[in-house]
């Protein structure tokens, strides 16, 4: 009986011995943890009452995927025992952008019509270890505007963070999880949100988006430029038509449109597809007039001028054809 007493407290010793360690493993394991979080706010509500929303995308496209690229407090340059990374970069960078973006102030998908896409490239998203120089975090993000066409209205950029602790101990991964955090909200600061705010906003004048093309969708200055028409004739009653003349590929040349007898006074907005402030002076509004009796006249305006003065006013003194 005795015996047995023994050998069940030397069991009882070994399972107790394996525990502990097994629960020092564990607390190791838990402590190996960088914690990725959004740990600045975003200016709240600087741009608000946009004219557009914008979509995310994110991209992961860094070249290695590991968080700690660099880490010589071990032989190996490894850590020991491993590391986890909670959450996974790219998903935190999608959910803490919704977020910053939504703090913002932009309206995040508000009409897939005329909404523009922000995207988010990750090029950097590491964090490392240095002796004498403690922990270092590198994120590098770069960033792309596509209108709702999908064509790019603002080229690729970098937005760079970086954040060093040189009295981070190489244990210490809640230092490192600083580290990265500080980083990677430097990196949202340097973002150029004043011009992703360019964007969705219709410019007060066609002047201010010189080349915006107008595309039917209504998200262009031109397409809310209201112009004053007044067409008289003497004598009046006479039918007016209107149409487009073309010298540039981006505009097409137009059939001819029934517009009203004279006289004829109206506040209308144009939707003549390509058409930009720039080309505008390639382009022109002929206007015809026609009364049985008398013979045609037409009159030409040019398109940028029209822009300019908001308005196409004539009169048409017509001749008897005799």
């Amino acid at each position: 009986m005795r015996k047995i007493t023994i050998i069940f407290i030397i069991f009882a010793l070994i399972f107790s011995v394996s525990c502990g360690s097994a629960s020092r493993r564990n607390k190791n394991a838990q402590a190996k943890i960088i914690s990725l979080e959004l740990i600045k706010e975003a200016p709240a509500n600087k741009y608000i009452n946009m004219d557009y929303g914008i979509r995310l995308s994110i991209k992961d496209g860094r070249a290695k995927q590991e968080m700690i690229h660099v880490y010589d407090a071990t032989a190996s340059g490894r850590v020991k025992g491993g590391y986890s990374v909670d959450p996974e970069v790219k998903d935190f960078v999608e959910e803490s952008l919704r977020k910053y973006t939504r703090d913002l102030g932009f309206p995040l998908e508000a009409d897939v019509a005329t909404d523009y896409m922000l995207q988010i490239i990750i090029k950097e998203f590491h964090v490392d270890y240095l002796s004498g120089k403690g922990w270092t975090g590198s994120v590098n993000l770069e960033v792309e505007i596509y209108d709702h066409d999908r064509k790019i209205v603002y080229p690729r950029t970098s937005a760079q963070g970086r954040f060093s602790n040189a009295n981070g101990a190489p244990s210490n991964f809640s230092a490192a999880s600083m580290v990265i955090n500080e980083a990677y909200a430097n990196a949202l600061e340097q973002i150029d949100w004043d011009r992703v705010a360019f964007f969705l906003h219709r410019a007060s004048s066609p002047k201010n988006e010189a080349n915006k093309q107008v595309t039917g969708e209504g998200n262009t200055a031109l397409e809310h430029l209201t112009i004053h028409w007044s067409i008289q004739s003497r004598p009046a009653g006479a039918d007016c038509y209107w149409r487009v003349k073309s010298s540039t590929p981006n505009v097409k040349n137009q059939n001819e449109k029934y517009l009203a007898p004279t006289p004829y006074e109206s506040t209308e907005t144009f939707d003549i597809k390509g058409l930009t402030y720039n080309n505008a002076g390639n382009v022109q509004v002929e206007v015809r007039c026609s009364k049985a009796g008398y013979m045609d006249q037409k009159k030409v305006f040019d398109m940028l001028s029209v822009i300019d003065e908001k308005e196409i006013s004539t009169m048409f003194v017509l001749v008897k054809d005799e």
